[in-house]
């Protein structure tokens, strides 16, 4: 199953904020869907869900014009959208019935689901008394109880310990596993690299970076090196580095253990290592750099209007 966005524009009054938005995933792989604040995610995201209707432009399923209504998706937002006044599993059979699930299948889906995300104990009792973390589980709970082909989480992680996040998780790689389409959209990097096999950014409405997160991680990483010392300090060794081998190569950041070095044109690898090797420099560290998705991110839509 391919989901395909194409060319969404959303207008609200004068003001276009979505420019030609495009992206697709397909099933059994997780897509990240990146944006500062105000980027558009959560509009696009809206009118995935037919919230709000695009101007112009199409959402495919296989080919076809995507029609929500007519399929299983388990949205979770943002925002918690559940009835604090209301216990657990009264509401969970609520918005399985909802959905079209028949009294027995929807029971036997939101034991299986309040179980899986250890909250079943909480089954009875009302949302308000539970914890900023467990409501978080309850409401991943409530999305999942469809069995739905269609999976989108909109940072997911908001208010989890580390132990309820691993929890989360192991979640989200069993859905990805079990042949799901996942949207992942998420301000922590760390999640969406360990997720997502391609991302798409949306900067000021309109898509800025798409692709496979490894092909953009190796071309931001291209002619880039790492070097530590074991006899130098960073500030130290990127002074000499800049005194000895400016031809070869310059000072282009640092990290907590490690100075990033680019290539200058015309030189290699090769040839900057053999200058090191005839050096006192005992090296530490030293290879080809790949930076972070919050690297890339940052350089990408890190600089204020």
């Amino acid at each position: 199953m391919r989901l395909e966005v194409k060319e969404i524009r959303k207008s609200f009054g004068e003001k276009e904020v979505l420019h030609g938005v495009s992206f697709q995933v397909d099933s059994g792989s997780a897509l990240g869907l990146l944006g500062r604040n105000g980027a558009g995610k959560t509009t696009t995201i809206r009118i995935l869900m037919d919230v709000f209707h695009a101007d112009s432009g199409e959402i495919c399923l296989d080919g076809r014009k995507f029609v929500p209504s007519k399929q299983q998706i388990g949205y979770l937002p943002e925002e918690r959208g559940l009835y604090p006044k209301r216990t657990v599993m009264d509401q969970m059979l609520y918005l399985a019935a909802l959905r079209g699930m028949r009294s027995p299948d929807a029971k036997k889906s939101a034991e299986k689901w309040l179980a899986r995300l250890e909250v079943s104990e909480y089954a009875s009792r009302k949302l308000e008394t539970l914890s900023k973390g467990n409501q978080q589980k309850v409401q991943l709970a409530a999305t999942l109880v469809c069995d739905p082909e269609i999976v989108i989480l909109d940072e997911p992680f908001s208010g989890l310990d580390p132990v309820n996040s691993q929890i989360l998780k192991d979640v989200v790689n069993e859905l990805i596993a079990g042949g799901k389409l996942v949207i992942f959209s998420s301000h922590q990097m760390s999640y969406v690299e360990e997720f997502c096999d391609n991302i798409a950014v949306i900067d000021h409405g309109q898509v800025v970076l798409a692709g496979e997160l490894k092909e953009i991680k190796k071309e931001y990483g291209k002619n880039r090196l790492m070097l530590a010392a074991e006899n130098y300090s960073l500030e130290q060794l990127a002074e000499k580095t800049e005194r000895e081998w400016s031809n070869l190569v310059s000072v282009s950041g640092r990290k907590k253990e490690f100075l990033i070095l680019e290539l200058k044109e015309g030189a290699d690898r090769r040839g900057f290592m053999e200058k090191l090797v005839e050096s006192d420099v005992t090296v530490e560290k030293f290879g080809r750099y790949e930076p972070s998705l919050n690297d890339i991110f940052v350089s990408k839509v890190g600089e204020e209007e």
